[in-house]
């Protein structure tokens, strides 16, 4: 069976009252020794105001207590539900009365299974069976039966499809989609035409058969008794299951669903044969399955999400999200009881809110357990900490109402009262809503009154007015289902088309599940697409498209699309398969699902490859691919494809793959190759190509700048590749890459002819031997080709002054005309003479410099101080007399001490001589 699609409602409201605390008991008053390990709850048969709880302990021991519930609710409901569970029983709780104990055995009582038309307690223990009268009267008797016992889980029958669940169970495998939608917006439960008592649903429970897990062994089991308190276990049936140790289990009609760790499975109890239901992750928590009596459903619980399945293992409606990871899980009336970390929460099945949060024993109170009465209309709910239990009451509908009405929250309570409506009382579908739009009388209807036909699509149309304007209105979200999806069957069935598509491809509440039957039967299958796009169902939505794509004829309909200014309006989309590709193209942009986009690129690109190169780039997706399957996904055909993606990873996603930069170099050389010998072949064809690329350049221009601008490309295999083309510049580039100096100039001046760039290449170098190497390279082709005197001028007229004139003359031919040479070589040699003389004069300067500042060294050196006894030190004002001195360059004198503290660089006027250079008066140098 296919894994459930985990659609969900996640709204948190928590603004209704449903439950509030009732009484309460305290094990650690008679017993300090031992904690609580299970819990059951039920009604007596005689007298349904008479509940009895059974609470097991870790020491064996099982408690019977009991309590009167009371026939209204209190007032105080909304006070009741902030309070935490201390204060709750202190104040307002009563006590559960304890009525006996017996004692099962030494080991914690796993299971309490509650007989209650035989009066019977069956006991899961120490992996065995045990047999007890409800009212505790008697020792627990041990059931003959194979031991190891870890599982055990009674038939449940769903009472032949009485129930509100069983009712659309029936119509569901009976009835169209249209049929069953109708019946949706109905609000009683009717079967065959008769009215169904809410209260008075035949459940028919299953004659105490059961399913037993003993080690490997799943064995279907009937308890028969005897008389008084004993009994046996007749074994009717033992099935093979392999897949896995069953740690949960819950038996409906025929049909038993178990989970173990890896997964869920069900298993016909009539044929024995099994399938898998979904897998759980390899990550998870332990699985558990919780019977909704209310529905005859199945809750399959997968970390902390809720999967709802009917008997048969069939997802039915959306999953429920819990915030948080849950102890233990129960059910009361319409809402599923969730435990968790001190708090209860009540989630609504159908939309999944969370409508109320209860707190009960604070934070860090350990494990709990939850336990609601095995009857679809029970009242009560039972929660259980380590020594503690709490029972909670359900308020009435009408004091849930009234509680909401004096919190002023006037929308929940309309929302409560639709809910009731919905299950309880069958109106129209008017009534239903609540709300109308005007119309005008025609009194040419009463002169002229139309035939059959005209008056049901009169009728129609007004509906579909009327809904129309439902649409503007603050709805619920289960009343905004119901208006969106009658109203695509209106419009089908008025043939508009373009408001069905419109519809579809607009934010809208339809369920898909209700249309999808319709629309592919009709043939409506734009529809459809646009409907599963709408929703996020993009796979399904671009499998319609590529259908379409395949089937659909050339201009079969109009694209109205074309009119709205799409992002391809610009394409020449006048076919239906353009079209079709465009749509979905336009849903695989916003996708980041890899293997969606590679599955359906192929029959895009056949169709656009603009449009595949639009999907592989978009921008718009969460996730980028990855470029190695998608490199490898792209059909080698599709060389432009190719390309393109890769230069968009490179120059706009910066790409840095090395093998990638390779791979765009050896596809663009490729195509340069091929276009350089389809031009030499055919002009013609060219210029078909070329009007069919998604290309503005060609492949050769596009190669060239890519070589130049990239450093990340393997040159070699470039090489290797265009070696025996005609790619010369292509050539130069890639030598130019591995130092090849010799061969770029050779190619630049000899087979290009391309002096300038030969000449640039060569300042590149930066030496002198480059220029000559070139001009060599010109007056000697080899080869047999004749010598390039221009060129050679040329680059002497240029570069000659960087050139050795006695090098030149020993390199120039004898065959150069003198005329062409003479006045480029003149010039040469005034300039080497300029240079010289330039040179002489520099020298001779600086030698100048030289002599000038050895003589001021000299003279500095030569200075005499004279110092008397009334010389004072510039800095200190202390005598000099017969002490050590300095004197600094600007004739400043200090004592020693002083010279010492100023250092030798800065005198004591603070100039520092080493960055303030002083400069005094010379021969050749004045200030």
């Amino acid at each position: 069976m296919a894994k459930p699609a985990l659609t969900t409602t996640t709204t948190t409201t928590m603004t209704r009252t449903v439950l509030e605390p009732f009484s309460h008991f305290d094990l650690s008053s008679h017993s300090r020794k031992t904690t609580i390990r299970s819990l059951a709850l039920a009604t007596s048969p005689s007298d349904p105001q008479h509940a009895f709880l059974y609470v097991g302990t870790y020491s064996g021991t099982l408690f019977s207590l009991s309590t009167i519930l009371t026939n209204s609710a209190s007032s105080n409901a909304s006070d009741h539900s902030n309070h935490n569970a201390a204060s709750a029983e202190s104040t307002f709780l009563h006590k559960l009365k304890f009525q006996r104990s017996v004692s099962v055995g030494d080991s914690p009582v796993e299971s309490i299974f509650v007989l209650a038309e035989l009066g019977k307690i069956l006991i899961l223990s120490e992996g065995s069976l045990f047999l007890v009268d409800s009212e505790l009267t008697n020792h627990a008797t041990r059931l003959s039966f194979p031991k190891g016992v870890s599982v055990v889980a009674r038939r449940v029958r769903s009472g032949g499809g009485e129930s509100e669940g069983a009712s659309e169970q029936a119509s569901s495998s009976s009835g169209s989609g249209g049929q069953r939608f109708l019946k949706r917006l109905g609000s009683g439960v009717r079967v065959n035409g008769l009215r169904v008592s809410k209260e008075g649903d035949a459940q028919g429970e299953g004659n105490s058969v059961f399913a037993i897990v003993a080690g490997k062994r799943l064995l279907l089991a009937e308890l028969v008794l005897s008389g008084g308190v004993s009994g046996s276990l007749a074994i009717l049936k033992e099935i093979q299951f392999v897949d896995g140790v069953i740690s949960t289990m819950v038996w409906l009609d025929d049909s038993i669903i178990v989970g173990t760790a890896n997964g869920y499975s069900l298993i016909s109890s009539v044929t024995g044969q099994s399938g898998v239901i979904f897998s759980l992750p390899d990550v998870s928590r332990p699985p558990r399955l919780k019977l909704l009596r209310k529905e005859w459903r199945v809750l399959l619980l997968v970390d902390n999400v809720g999967i709802i399945v009917d008997p048969h293992g069939q997802p039915v409606g959306g999953s429920l999200v819990f915030r948080h990871g849950l102890d233990s899980v129960g059910e009361i009336s319409s809402y599923v009881v969730i435990v968790s970390d001190g708090k209860i929460e009540l989630y609504h099945k159908r939309n999944g809110s969370c409508v109320q949060v209860l707190p009960f024993g604070g934070e860090g109170i350990g494990p709990c357990i939850v336990a609601s009465e095995e009857d679809r209309g029970g009242k009560l709910v039972a929660v259980a900490t380590a020594t503690k239990v709490v029972c909670y009451q359900k308020l009435r509908s009408e004091e849930q109402i009234k509680d909401l009405l004096r919190k002023k929250n006037y929308k929940e309570a309309v929302s409560l009262v639709e809910e009731l409506e919905a299950e309880e009382v069958q109106t129209g579908f008017c009534r239903f809503l609540g709300i109308g739009v005007e119309t005008i009388v025609d009194n040419d209807l009463f002169l002229n009154p139309p035939n059959r036909a005209d008056l049901l699509e009169s009728a129609i149309k007004n509906i579909s007015r009327y809904l129309e304007a439902c649409r503007e209105k603050d709805l619920t979200q289960s009343v905004r289902e119901g208006v969106d999806t009658l109203l695509m069957y209106l419009y089908r069935a008025l043939n508009r088309v373009e408001d069905m598509e419109r519809l579809a491809s607009s934010t809208n509440w339809c369920v898909v599940e209700e249309l999808e039957q319709m629309l592919e039967e009709s043939g409506h299958l734009r529809t459809l697409a646009f409907l599963c796009a709408s929703k996020g169902m993009s796979s399904k939505a671009v499998s319609i498209w590529r259908i379409l794509a395949r089937n659909y004829s050339s201009g079969l309909w109009k694209d109205t699309a074309l009119n709205n200014n799409i992002p391809y309006s610009r394409e020449n989309l006048v076919s239906g398969k353009g079209i079709a590709a465009a749509e979905a193209a336009k849903i695989l942009e916003e996708s980041s699902e890899q293997d969606l986009i590679l599955q359906h690129l192929g029959w895009i690109a056949e169709i656009s490859q603009v449009l595949a190169v639009k999907v592989l780039t978009s921008d718009r997706r969460v996730v980028q691919l990855n470029p190695d399957e998608v490199v490898t996904a792209i059909d080698p055909q599709k060389v432009e494809i190719l390309q393109r993606y890769l230069q968009w990873l490179i120059e706009d996603q910066d790409c840095s793959d090395t093998q990638l930069h390779t791979l765009y170099a050896l596809s663009l050389a490729k195509s340069a190759i091929e276009e350089f010998e389809s031009e030499n072949l055919d002009t013609g064809n060219t210029e078909s190509t070329s009007g069919s690329s998604i290309f503005q350049t060609t492949a050769r221009k596009r190669l060239q700048v890519f070589l130049q601008s990239s450093d990340l490309y393997d040159p070699e295999e470039v090489l290797d590749l265009i070696e025996g083309s005609e790619l010369w510049l292509e050539k130069a580039i890639l030598y130019r890459r591995l130092g090849q100096e010799t061969l770029v100039l050779q190619i630049l001046a000899l087979k290009l002819e391309d002096s300038e760039a030969a000449e640039q290449y060569c300042a590149e170098i930066g030496r002198a031997d480059a220029y000559m190497q070139l001009l060599e390279m010109y007056l000697d082709p080899q080869d047999g080709k004749e010598p390039m005197f221009n060129a050679a001028v040329r680059l002497l007229h240029n570069h000659g002054e960087s050139l050795d004139p006695l090098q030149v003359l020993e390199k120039l031919s004898p065959d150069m005309p003198l005329q062409l040479a003479s006045e480029t070589l003149l010039r040469m040699f005034r300039a080497r003479v300029h240079h010289h003389l330039q040179g002489q004069i520099v020298h001779n300067l600086s030698r100048a410099v030289d002599i000038d500042a050895r003589l001021s060294r000299l003279e500095e050196r030569s200075r005499h101080v004279q110092i008397n006894d009334e010389s004072l030190c510039d800095s200190c004002d202390a005598r000099l007399g017969t002490k050590l001195f300095a004197m600094y360059p600007d004739d400043t004198v200090v004592c020693y001490k002083c010279y010492r503290r100023q250092g030798e660089s800065v005198s004591v006027s603070g100039r520092n001589f080493k960055e303030d250079i002083l400069i005094k008066p010379g021969w050749l140098v004045s200030r």
